[in-house]
């Protein structure tokens, strides 16, 4: 066979070879591209189920019950600026009211994540299923009086509040799921173990 015959073959060959390679080459390209679009939904579906933080039941209880005790500690802290003119009192209840607003909030924002209305949550237990409320009568008196009869009560009262809501914190502590919950409950243990302490100086004095 002469070289003009076999130059033919060989561009004809080389082609085939040619388009033999391209078309692995496309396979193995949407192969891979078929997996890597795999990984991406499975990593897509992960972080859907990481959008809400593992809790349980005792943070749900936790965030609900806190969030009634501390409006009623808000209440005690209006009270007060209405009907005391100490200025230590004053001080240490603008305080409390600074620290559990905010607390509140932040519940409330953990409910909504929970799938729980905040809403129902200020009218969840009552008063006789959490401890350290103040009783309807005790908040009566209160109301009746002013001065020094007055800051003499309110700090017994609050100081019982305060004892309430450490125990509850530590039960959500110890029982709890949620790592925010947990982190808010050491939290409000820390500030109302301080602020106890306070007002029993305060009354001694």
């Amino acid at each position: 066979m002469t070289s003009n015959a076999v130059r033919p073959l060989a561009l004809f060959a080389a082609l085939l070879a040619a388009l033999f390679l391209s078309s692995c080459t496309s396979t193995e390209q949407s192969q891979g591209d078929g997996h890597t679009d795999h990984s991406h939904t499975e990593s897509a579906g992960e972080s859907a189920g990481d959008a809400q933080a593992p809790h349980n039941a005792d943070d749900v209880a936790f965030a609900q019950e806190m969030m009634a005790h501390h409006k009623q500690a808000l209440e005690l802290v209006d009270m007060a600026r209405d009907r005391s003119t100490d200025p230590a009192l004053l001080e240490l209840a603008a305080g409390i009211g600074a620290a559990q607003g905010p607390e509140m909030g932040q519940m409330a924002e953990m409910l909504r994540g929970w799938g729980q209305d905040p809403d129902g949550a200020m009218q969840h237990g009552g008063h006789s299923t959490m401890p350290g409320m103040v009783d309807d009568a005790t908040m009566a008196r209160l109301r009746s009086l002013s001065g020094r009869e007055f800051d003499t009560l309110w700090l017994e009262s609050m100081i019982s509040h305060h004892q309430g809501a450490v125990e509850m914190a530590k039960a959500e502590n110890a029982n709890g799921e949620n790592a925010d919950a947990k982190a808010l409950a050491e939290h409000i243990i820390e500030a109302q173990e301080a602020e106890i302490a306070q007002m029993k100086q305060m009354l001694e004095g």
